[in-house]
């Protein structure tokens, strides 16, 4: 390992948090600051290239397969790493932020991952950033156990052999950590989540018997599976541990990356564990990128976009069979329902979609899936045990019955459904209270019985602008214009108002939600993600 240094990264406009020395060490930060040095500029090119990709879609309103890339496709030959045991087995997945509480809950859900999260579930205040981290190496240390104050009530870790394995998800390549500049600049976001996590943990997971495993979010393109890579080639040499040891599943939640699973796992075989199927940025993706194609590109009501619309299966159908023609897990979609303590015939028609939503993925042949709360896991894990049984996943399920063509991905229009007004509504209630939770510090926030994630009010947001800027008529004879989101984002807000009571409504960030929501829902410009305009305001 080097030796340590003192860091050239600077720590600016950041209040002292409890135990950041732990953390923030020079040696730390050294690592961090050779992570930015060597790979900023490649990820600044990344960026770029993204910005080029969209304005060819804008123009051809259409996607391929890459015909530079047919040789690796073709190649019946290559496979990615075989599994580490404490990742052989994921039917289950938890996902959820890094807070004190939520990691020792996670660890112990009996879920056999947990998808420990900085990204869309964190919002990114420097204590979230610093603490999350904390919170991870006292897991692993064992000295997480605590007493919540309020309640009363006692936390403390299982025993080792029952804790979920942890994988990692470090933020997107497009955010930046103002809190940390080297030469008066900002550190990307990932290299500072992955660096710091990397060089406190790898060591102390490899004597556990695990690794250190991540999630890698909203990744583009294979040549941005390559630069992460490189990373986990330099990183790995930097602390002495051998090379294959980092694991990363890769989320296929952008269209582009649809397009190229078989690449992005070549790009990543000494080091990848699988791919996953996501949803709400997935579809987000596709609004983004085919903003300008025209009606036959409107999707409808969020909710009435499920997995068994036909371009969402030749979505996971393919992803099931890349990944298992390659030797990957591939895991499946998220379940976010939170159960009500209040009303059971709720909870009964909840776990009853829940359970069919499961049992199809398993039936697909996915190896594992997601759920956001504790109470979700047996329920999942009947739906691929009933698959599975003693195995530990069905990557010998080829599913070479699936023939996934070009225009199958991008086929919008074979749903048949249209948004509505009440479409319209949610997605204002919806991305008013997340977007105000998030201004708090917030990122995994219970919303109308569901979890959601920064990737929900993408998608929100996204819908709005879209049905406005495609002059869609709802079933009501509205037509969806600047003015009507404007109107019922008023009426939301009062009913809020009226909801919590003046008071909370006061100390809340609701106005400023609000104006942020019809900001990035009604600007001319479409910001590529909500969450850049949103940091400006994050305070932390």
């Amino acid at each position: 390992m080097s030796a340590p240094a003192p860091s050239p990264l600077a720590i600016v406009e950041a209040e002292p948090l409890p135990r950041q020395d732990e953390v923030l060490t020079d040696a730390a930060l050294a690592f961090v600051a050779e992570l930015h040095r060597r790979f900023t500029p490649r990820r600044d090119e990344l960026l770029a290239r993204r910005a080029e990709r969209r304005a060819e879609i804008a123009r051809t309103s259409t996607l391929d397969f890459l015909p530079e890339t047919a040789q690796i496709r073709e190649d019946e030959s290559w496979k990615v790493a075989p599994a580490p045991a404490a990742l052989n087995d994921r039917r289950v997945e938890i996902t959820g932020p890094t807070d004190r509480k939520m990691t020792i809950n996670a660890l112990n859900s009996g879920a056999k991952v947990w998808l420990a999260d900085f990204e869309d579930a964190s919002a990114p205040t420097w204590q979230n950033v610093i603490l999350g981290q904390l919170n991870l190496i006292d897991a692993y240390e064992r000295r997480i156990d605590f007493t919540d104050e309020r309640t009363g009530k006692t936390y403390a870790l299982k025993p080792a052999d029952q804790l979920a394995t942890v994988v990692m998800r470090p933020r997107g390549w497009h955010l930046e950590e103002r809190h940390l500049r080297f030469d008066g600049r900002p550190v990307p976001g990932a290299l500072v989540d992955f660096g710091l996590y990397f060089f406190h943990n790898a060591q102390r997971l490899l004597d556990l018997g695990k690794g250190p495993y991540f999630y890698l979010p909203k990744t583009e393109s294979h040549l941005e599976a390559r630069l992460w890579n490189d990373i986990f080639v330099f990183a790995q040499d930097y602390v002495g541990i051998p090379q294959g040891t980092v694991r990363a599943t890769v989320l296929i939640e952008t269209i582009t990356a649809a397009y190229e699973m078989e690449e992005i796992l070549y790009e990543l075989r000494a080091h990848a564990s699988g791919l996953n199927a996501g949803r709400w940025d997935y579809l987000f993706s596709i609004v983004k990128n085919f903003r300008d194609g025209g009606a036959k590109f409107v999707l409808p009501d969020r909710n009435a976009v499920t997995m068994t619309a036909p371009f969402m299966r030749a979505y996971t159908e393919l992803l099931v069979r890349t990944c298992h023609k390659r030797g990957a897990h591939a895991i499946g979609g998220m379940a976010a329902f939170i159960p009500s303590r209040k009303d059971p015939e709720v909870n009964r028609v909840a776990f009853e979609k829940v359970k069919a939503d499961k049992d199809r993925e398993a039936t697909d042949g996915f190896d594992g899936s997601w759920v956001a709360h504790p109470d979700l896991v047996p329920i999942a894990m009947a739906s691929f045990d009933a698959v599975l049984g003693e195995r530990p996943h069905q990557k010998d399920r080829l599913r070479e019955d699936v023939s996934v063509a070009p225009g199958d991905l991008i086929a919008i229009d074979s749903l048949d459904a249209r948004p509505t007004y009440e479409g319209l509504r949610n997605a204002v209630q919806v991305g008013i209270r997340y977007i105000e939770a998030w201004l708090r510090g917030l990122g995994a926030v219970a919303i109308f019985n569901l979890m959601e994630d920064a990737a929900t009010a993408e998608i929100s947001r996204s819908q709005i602008w879209q049905w406005i800027n495609a002059g869609v008529v709802f079933e009501n004879g509205e037509t969806a214009t600047p003015e009507l989101a404007r109107q019922v984002a008023a009426e939301e807000l009062a009913a809020i108002r009226e909801e919590i009571g003046e008071d909370a409504f006061t100390v809340g960030r609701w106005q400023q939600a609000h104006d942020l929501l019809l900001k990035v829902s009604l600007d001319e410009d479409y910001a590529d993600f909500l969450t850049l305009p949103a940091y400006e305001q994050l305070i932390g």
